[in-house]
């Protein structure tokens, strides 16, 4: 889609123009005024990616407060996947508002979350029968997937990959890899939880049947397949490096928990909802998992996380078992509702192919002028680049920050990911147009040119 079919659709209309903008120093005077006051009262723990405080969004076009506007490339960790702002959510959270802010669904339900869930179990893996409870972040999704998987199965045991995130709770903290900054110094972590090696092609070289008889092996020696009650992975991984496991990983650990009673469970919280040009990434890699955690891109900047599983798994929980007072919030799901309904009236997954066809061969460009580059990977809008020292795979960490912080001077917002710090991701709205990419990638170029 061209920049100016992205304005001239009534989809994207509004009165932030799609380009990018830079009318002061980053940060400007505003920001740096708001920074003072926030110093005061928000504690370092809670720190931030781009130096400048954003009023307002469109598309894929952030503004702050000094009318800075820039190529948003994080869409709020794949949060706005369809784009900050979109019509369609705002009409229908709008419009929920005026008719129900709230009614915990345990105690009055109501038709909202109902839909939600059909929704889902008509676009999750499967065609099997599946029910669905909501929640409101991924950390909640992961915390009520292993807790629902532990009862199905009478088993304790959960395991998890090496370079994982599934969040900041005291369970997750337990289940993802990296410690800093996610869990140095917040413990101590509830047990039962196993790390086993996952695939990661770029440095390890295996095929996906080696990978797959390596992460098994080591857990029927660690564990034991029958301690276990799940096996969560995720199947592009997130802040672990967007690694892409090699063809035939994932089938192959689905086959071997089915084999053992052991719940597979995909953590799609990062990499569904269209982002990869499918619903859900496990398409790409021909799975059916037993369970689906979604969160992030499904409710277009509203908090909404769920829980899809198979049928007789949903059930083995006890009636008041499952359930949160803001779990499936009336507003969350109307604009749920609108995202789906989105995706399918835009063709959103298609536009998540034409960024792929974009992004992938500029980064690969830049992969043969400058040799730090060591591997481009990704699928849909969900790519990365990781960075290493010239002719090795030693990480290169240093020259990371210095492209982002450059970027963010130059009016482009990018993230940072990988267990090692030097992992550059792409997560930019399906909203963004070709004109904005290319122009977010000529300031990657220019950024490289700088180190």
């Amino acid at each position: 889609m061209t920049d100016s079919a992205v304005r001239s659709n009534p989809k994207y209309a509004a009165e932030i123009v799609q380009e990018r903008r830079v009318l002061t120093e980053i940060p400007g005077p505003k920001s740096l005024a708001l920074h003072e006051r926030r110093l005061a009262v928000v504690p370092a723990g809670v720190n931030s990616a781009l130096p400048a405080y954003i009023e307002r969004a469109h598309g894929a076009i952030l503004v702050d407060v000094d009318g800075n506007q820039f190529i948003d490339m994080g869409a709020g960790i794949g949060v706005t996947t369809i784009g900050h702002t979109d019509h369609g959510v705002v009409a229908a959270a709008s419009e929920q508002l005026t008719r129900l802010t709230h009614a915990a669904f345990t105690i009055s339900p109501y038709e909202g979350y109902v839909r939600v869930a059909e929704l889902l179990g008509e676009h999750t893996p499967g065609t099997h029968a599946k029910k669905t409870v909501l929640q409101n972040s991924g950390a909640e999704a992961v915390e009520n997937g292993v807790k629902i998987a532990r009862k199905y199965t009478g088993r304790n045991g959960v395991a998890v990959l090496d370079h994982a995130y599934h969040g900041r709770t005291s369970l997750t903290m337990a289940m993802t890899f990296k410690a800093m900054p996610y869990s140095l110094g917040f413990g101590p972590f509830p047990g039962d939880i196993y790390r086993a090696p996952n695939s990661y092609p770029f440095h390890d070289g295996l095929s996906g049947a080696d990978a797959a008889r390596r992460t098994i092996a080591y857990l029927e020696k660690s564990v034991g397949a029958s301690d276990l009650a799940c096996l969560i992975v995720e199947p592009i991984q997130g802040e672990g490096g967007f690694q892409v496991p090699a063809e035939g990983y994932l089938p192959a650990l689905q086959e071997w928990c089915t084999a053992n009673g052991i719940v597979f469970i995909a953590d799609e919280i990062q990499s569904g909802m269209g982002r990869t040009g499918a619903y859900f990434a496990s398409e790409h890699f021909g799975v059916v998992p037993d369970m689906v955690l979604s969160a992030k891109g499904i409710a277009g900047g509203l908090p909404l996380s769920a829980i899809t599983a198979r049928a007789e798994i949903m059930d083995a929980a006890h009636p008041g078992g499952l359930g949160g007072t803001f779990g499936g919030n009336p507003v969350s799901c109307a604009a749920a509702v609108a995202v789906f309904e989105e995706i399918e009236t835009f063709d959103l997954l298609a536009e998540a192919r034409r960024i792929e066809g974009v992004l992938k061969p500029a980064l690969l460009a830049l992969q043969k002028k400058y040799d730090i580059i060591g591997d481009v990977r990704g699928i849909g809008a969900m790519n990365a680049i990781e960075l290493v020292q010239p002719g090795t795979h030693e990480p290169n960490t240093a020259a990371l920050g210095a492209l982002v912080a450059f970027a963010a001077q130059h009016g482009v917002l990018f993230l940072t990911a990988g267990t090692y710090g030097n992992v550059l991701r792409f997560l930019p709205s399906l909203a963004i147009s070709d004109e904005l990419l290319k122009d977010a990638m000529n300031v990657l170029d220019h950024a490289f040119a700088a180190l």
